[in-house]
């Protein structure tokens, strides 16, 4: 008969955690509920018939966790892990590799004896050295390769998986994996490896060519993205170059048939460089502006840090005066015999535990003020910047549609001088003589043109100066927010140590 599947729960974690702890040292433990998860660095859960993972989102200081020979079918509920080195999750019924994107710093992962029949979604773990993925159903050698990003690997078990079973498995394995030490639990000696560089070097040559093809691509890739992040941060993102002009002009099919004219295309030509040089002005600024706003919060950040450190050390320097006094008074409790004694002494040891209450209380206050008055100048200084920027923006905004304006008027003059007569004697497509057919349409078209550009032009103002303004609300709000936590948090700890104290008391 199959044992009962387990709720995996706090409830759950916190059994298996107290059972963890040696039975000399359970005295140790008072209550379960004194017991905290971020604290916690290895986790057994082996054999518990634990059907799906979770509950582990407290965990953030876990190194090692084995939930191996359990009844998992997928991969999940790891996010928060983002210390873990060791994972094993062997034999269990997972089909698919997954979920395992934040844990970054793992080094250690067992999937042996599972139905896993795809290497894959391991990108992150670039510190991987050790993986086990023994007795699974890897059906093709040229999967392994998956592994080759991996450049700490230092053991891979694949034994009993189809792919093992191909011929030159061993030498293949070597070859791909020049600096691998262990296949299989096996050292992969000195001879091996080079038997195997032999006869797989013309294909090693090719591979690693297109691999450093792959590389380059991918870095060039990340920094263009690298740098589009810095331009959007700054709100200026495709203002270096003729993109804004382009997305003018790009639904203007009348504006694309005047370019034949001659008059025309040197007028747009014209227009265009003018535009052009506004927007990379524009761009500069935003960049210099953003690397300035950026300087200022950085400012701000260490100044907090500081503060908060200051405090932290005030109260430390309190707790260290405080505890050596409050234990000796707390060991000499039990000597008293005459009640009347010991009753002094007990209110005594109240009255320095409500002291310590309210100095701690005052420092925190003392604190609270002094981040009070940063975030406020933070808060002036950015309110300024943003403030002194997007009046900059919306001055160069205003020549981008002057110039559209002195445009619009140069093309409505040359539009209006031309007649059929001058199209066909300067040998003007048949696009062009049809639009010029009716006047009154050019005019028409012309005019919409107009609207359209400068409703562009417009558009992207507005959306500059929005995004700017929200950022600097959402960045003081996020501020006070988190400060605020931070200060009931504290308050929170600072009652809950002084409850401990005095319920201590009571018990004596």
């Amino acid at each position: 008969m199959m044992d009962e599947e387990v709720l995996m729960d706090e409830k759950f974690l916190l059994k298996a955690i107290v059972e963890e702890v040696p039975q000399d040292q359970t005295v140790l433990v008072v209550k379960p509920e004194e017991i905290n998860f971020n604290e916690i660095h290895i986790l057994h859960l082996e054999y518990r018939n634990i059907p799906k993972i979770n509950h582990l989102w407290e965990f953030t200081s876990l190194d090692r966790l084995d939930l191996n020979s359990n009844l998992i079918k997928k991969i999940e509920g790891l996010d928060r892990l983002i210390n873990l080195t060791w994972l094993n999750l062997s034999f269990n019924s997972i089909e698919k590799i997954e979920g395992l994107e934040s844990l970054q710093k793992l080094e250690v992962l067992n999937l042996s004896n599972n139905r896993i029949s795809v290497i894959e979604n391991m990108g992150k773990l670039e510190k991987l050295s050790h993986f086990f993925i023994a007795n699974n159903l890897i059906g093709q050698l040229d999967n392994v390769l998956y592994l080759r990003k991996f450049k700490k690997l230092f053991s891979i078990n694949l034994f009993g998986n189809p792919a093992s079973k191909e011929d030159d498995y061993k030498l293949s394995i070597a070859a791909y994996f020049p600096n691998l030490m262990l296949l299989d639990y096996r050292l992969l000696d000195e001879k091996t490896k080079k038997e195997a560089f032999t006869k797989y070097q013309f294909i090693l040559e090719e591979m690693n060519r297109k691999e450093l093809e792959m590389q380059r691509a991918d870095e060039a890739k990340q920094l263009q993205e690298a740098e589009v992040k810095i331009h959007t941060d700054a709100f200026v993102e495709f203002l270096n170059g003729s993109h804004l002009f382009e997305s003018m002009v790009k639904d203007d099919p009348e504006a694309e048939t005047l370019r034949c004219v001659p008059e025309v295309a040197e007028l747009l030509q014209t227009f265009e460089h003018q535009m052009v040089e506004l927007c990379t002005q524009l761009f500069e600024i935003g960049l210099d502006e953003h690397k300035r706003r950026e300087t200022e919060v950085n400012s701000f950040y260490s100044g907090q840090n500081k503060a908060v450190t200051d405090y932290q050390q005030k109260a430390s320097h309190m707790l260290a005066h405080f505890e050596p006094q409050h234990k000796k008074r707390i060991v000499k409790l039990p000597q008293l015999s005459d009640p009347d004694i010991l009753e002094d002494n007990i209110n005594h040891c109240r009255d320095e535990i409500t002291q310590l209450c309210n100095s701690l209380m005052e420092v925190e206050c003392q604190l609270v003020s002094r981040l009070e008055d940063i975030i406020n100048k933070l808060d002036v200084i950015i309110s300024d910047m943003v403030g002194n920027f997007s009046e900059t923006v919306q001055r160069i905004f205003v020549q981008c549609r002057d110039l559209e304006d002195n445009y619009h008027e140069k093309v409505l003059a040359v539009a209006g001088n031309l007649d059929m007569d001058d199209l066909d004697e300067k040998g003007m497509p048949d696009d062009v003589k049809n639009l010029f057919t009716d006047k009154d349409t050019v005019m028409d078209a012309l005019a919409t043109g107009h609207e359209n550009h400068q409703l562009t032009i417009k558009d992207r103002e507005t959306q500059l100066v929005t995004r700017v303004d929200a950022w600097k609300v959402a960045l003081i709000t996020g501020i006070q927010d988190k400060e605020l936590k931070r200060n009931r948090m504290r308050i929170s700890d600072i009652h809950r140590y002084v409850d401990y104290l005095f319920e201590q008391l009571d018990e004596m």
